[in-house]
């Protein structure tokens, strides 16, 4: 290994390492000693397990009503009373919701989907405390009343929305493969045999790779790591030979380390949506009312050149189920 390879290994593993030691913030940056307590009312836990059924939209979510207003006795007339949005969040997702040493904050694409929430209801885009939710606990923490809504680069999922309420899709980036530029592999299937990160179980890219992976010969081992960025420093390590998952978290990590590269098609289709708790529903209409007009007034075009880039797509379009 080259003296300047092992420096850059370093410092990505000191960053993620940092990363994952901010439990939460304020809106400001500033560190708080654990998660927050929330005195909003808690919500029944309502935890389903198995798939949901086959005739599911997993992107089909409840309609606005009209413009995002704070109507009184509703949901986001109790969080503007607490004054301020309680959200779920990560701390290591390049360009969509990560911890950034240089200013103290946490930022990213994500974040800024909450800070439009959090304007719509204060006035004021930094009203927010951030809870930083392993991914394996997005849907507990909305549950239970910890957080007021994820926004963690979460796909909608069937399975997903028989334990919470999610919004239309903001984001609809599919499932690519990441590796080390040296390496022969050129699609997903080159990898047979070999250790592929793919978060954890639970998380719908490891879904997908168990899937299609999972009985080859020799057999292909999924590696399990809380973050993403724990992912990157494994493949700088050699300890696995790729990492599956959406393409914009790989785009992230590829900035990250510039010895890597995306490899292969398109795999899955990953939608992500804002999840909410299933006891409020008029707030799913209130965020989908949000974006809506993000859509509509240039915002969230605005928000994807600036993390992600250009040119531009258009936003994908929002379903609804009723």
């Amino acid at each position: 290994m080259s003296a300047a390879r092992h420096t850059r290994r370093l410092v990505v593993a000191v960053a993620a390492t940092a990363m994952l030691c901010v439990p939460a913030c304020s809106s400001t940056g500033a560190h708080v000693p654990s998660a927050p307590k929330t005195t909003r009312a808690q919500p029944k836990t309502n935890i389903v397990s198995g798939t949901g059924p086959a005739t599911c939209d997993p992107t089909a979510s409840l309609r606005p009503t009209g413009p995002p207003v704070v109507t009184p006795g509703s949901f986001m007339a109790e969080i503007k009373t607490h004054g301020q949005l309680i959200v779920g969040v990560s701390a290591s997702s390049y360009h969509f919701g990560y911890f950034n040493p240089l200013d103290g904050r946490i930022e990213g694409f994500d974040i800024d989907m909450l800070h439009a929430i959090a304007d719509a209801i204060f006035g004021n885009p930094n009203s927010m405390r951030y809870v930083v939710v392993p991914d394996t606990l997005r849907t507990k923490a909305i549950q239970t009343g910890e957080v007021d809504i994820v926004a963690e680069t979460m796909t909608a999922t069937c399975k997903r929305w028989r334990q919470v309420d999610f919004s239309s899709v903001y984001l609809d980036p599919a499932q690519r493969v990441l590796v080390q530029r040296n390496s022969r592999a050129t699609k997903l299937t080159d990898l047979v045999g070999k250790r592929i990160c793919a978060g954890k179980p639970g998380v719908t890219s490891w879904d997908y790779v168990v899937a299609h992976m999972g009985h080859t010969d020799p057999p292909t081992m999924a590696v399990p790591a809380e973050t993403w960025a724990d992912c990157l420093v494994l493949l700088q390590e050699d300890k696995v030979d790729a990492i599956s998952t959406d393409e914009t978290i790989l785009d992230g990590l590829m900035a990250q380390d510039p010895e890597t590269k995306i490899i292969g098609g398109p795999l899955a289709s990953q939608p992500y949506g804002l999840a909410i708790s299933q006891q409020h529903p008029e707030f799913v209409r209130f965020v989908n009312a949000v974006l809506a007009k993000m859509r509509a007034d240039g915002q969230w075009a605005a928000i994807y050149k600036h993390w992600i880039g250009t040119p531009v797509p258009p936003p994908p379009p929002a379903h609804y189920r009723d």
